[in-house]
């Protein structure tokens, strides 16, 4: 994929030349980053470009180790607080 596309404001690259960023800051960072996107852009090859681009060389950097936490999918939900968790569906 295309640096362009998959960093169109140059935000991960920035991240990457920003000596001591935190890893919080790296989430805040990725998060504006996401919503930057394109429409039709898939995150998931964005995300690869872009570790192939900068990770590879910065395995230590947190912003490294948030993109590799972007390809993981999420944990499903465990259960719903209160009484509606405590009572089944059906």
């Amino acid at each position: 994929m295309d640096l362009d596309r998959a960093d169109p404001k140059g935000l991960v690259r920035e991240s990457y030349a920003i000596e001591g960023i935190t890893l919080g800051e790296c989430r805040s960072i990725f998060l504006d980053w996401a919503l930057s996107l394109e429409a039709g852009v898939e995150v998931a090859g964005a995300i690869r470009a872009l570790l192939a681009q900068y990770g590879a060389g910065a395995t230590e950097h947190p912003m490294t180790g948030v993109l590799r936490a972007g390809l993981t999918g999420a944990e499903p939900p465990r259960r719903r607080g209160g009484r509606a968790g405590r009572f089944e569906r059906g």
